[in-house]
């Protein structure tokens, strides 16, 4: 099943920020675990901060993405942020980019 998840903050939910960020690291951790079933993982708001060479959970989204998890971070976000040549991967995408993952992925699971 072509499988899309969405992080649109830099944490996993809402309130305590520590507990957010230990959560989404255990939880990318598990992801690699995964698959083939992952196509991709959608970045957009602060989510893109995530991208980031030096984010906390780096290494595991450069492990998702050398096992074929594409990584799509929206450009205008990255702009916003000053993240440009900071990401894991080189390129950000567009809106439409990021819309066309989702309307043509099986499931889509916002984190």
């Amino acid at each position: 099943m072509k499988t899309v998840i969405v992080l649109n903050r830099d944490q996993l939910g809402e309130g305590d920020a520590e507990l957010g960020r230990k959560a989404l690291t255990t939880c990318l951790r598990k992801l690699i675990t995964f698959g083939n079933s992952l196509e991709a993982i959608l970045l957009y708001n602060s989510g893109v901060k995530l991208a980031a060479r030096d984010s906390y959970v780096a290494v595991e989204l450069t492990q998702l993405h050398e096992n074929g998890v594409e990584l799509l971070p929206c450009t205008t976000c990255v702009e916003h942020y000053g993240l440009q040549g900071k990401l894991i991967v080189e390129k950000s995408c567009t809106m439409d980019d990021i819309l066309t993952a989702m309307r043509t992925a099986e499931k889509v699971i916002t984190l």
